[in-house]
Order: C-alpha cells, then structure tokens, then sequence
C-alpha cells in the first residue's frame, strides 16, 4: 500500500508510482458530476497504463480483487467520510474522523505499506516525490492506534510544507457527538 496524504501534487505521486515501481497501481477517485471533467480526470491518471481506478460510489470488492492479483493500493486515507468505519484520532490536536480501512485493509490483504510525499518545489522548478521507508510494523493489532500513528505522521508532514497540504477537504467536517461544527 502506497499510503499518500492530500497534497497538492498527490496526481504528481500517483505518475511516479506508474513510472517507477513494478507493480500496477490501484486507487479509489471521487466520480465528479462534471462527465467532461471526469473523463478528463479518470484519462489523465491512467495515461500510463499501470493503473485501474475504481469509483468510491462502486463497492470495495474490485480494488481488493486488483490487490490480491498484484497491484498496489494508492491509497489516499486523510479524508473525512463520516463516522462510519472511523475514529476520531487527533489530527493537530483536533479530533478528526479517520478511516480505520487502511489499517484493516493492510493487515487482511498483508500489504506493506510505504508513505509516499509529492512537493512542488519552489519557483515553478518541478516536483520532488519521496517514497519513504517502509513501515514494517504497521498496523499491529490496533485499528485506531495505527490512525492515530497514521495522523500523527501526515501532521509531520504537513508541518514540513502546510501551504502545499490539500486543507479545503475540510478534514474536520464530521464531529464527534454533541460538537459543534468547525465550519
């Protein structure tokens, strides 16, 4: 599992994962309303022949049948989706809704998962993408330990470049019981 937070070059990612691994790649897209827009998306992020995506609206079953036949999960988890199959784990001290599916996905398909990072560098002078060390330990017995471990780690992250992380996802959206919204 490639685990990739929002930033804004996260489609910069998905082109080096194409270009410099040896596995396909599988990954989840939001369908956009916009049928031009989303058919220049879905061509533009399968432009090099190394990937299937799959709509969040279909079920799970076709990623997880690409993963059991060798491709690796682009998995973008920094996304509130609500509080279903979620903890809310702190993201900069704040309680924010966090999928538990990484987690469980990479302890029942016995994936390895290995943070990804893509930057625009300053200027206009291209882009840096770091595949960075493999978690080996990750994600233990539990769920919303490796969520937490999981924020705690795209915090740093953002922390390095806050400007290029992708906040209008609204990561607070979902609150929990009796808290108000953020928004």
């Amino acid at each position: 599992m490639w685990l990739v937070p929002h930033f804004v070059a996260l489609d910069v990612a998905g082109a080096a994962v194409q270009l410099f691994q040896r596995r396909r790649l599988a990954s989840i897209y939001q369908a956009q309303s916009n049928p031009v827009f989303d058919a220049a998306m879905r061509q533009g992020r399968l432009r090099f022949g190394q990937s299937d995506i799959f709509a969040r609206s279909e079920r799970a079953l076709p990623l997880v049948r690409a993963v059991r036949q060798g491709s690796g999960f682009f998995n973008l988890p920094d996304m509130d989706f609500g509080g279903r199959d979620a903890a809310f784990v702190p993201f900069f001290g704040v309680p924010a809704s966090t999928l538990l599916a990484p987690a469980r996905m990479a302890r029942s398909l016995g994936m390895l998962v290995q943070p990804v990072i893509a930057e625009m560098l300053p200027g206009g002078a291209g882009y840096r993408v770091r595949f960075c060390e493999p978690w080996a330990d990750f994600p233990g017995d539990d769920d919303v330990a490796a969520a937490r471990r999981m924020n705690a780690w795209i915090e740093e992250r953002v922390r390095e470049h806050p400007a290029q992380y992708l906040w209008v996802h609204r990561r607070f959206k979902t609150r929990p019981a009796g808290e108000a919204s953020l928004y």
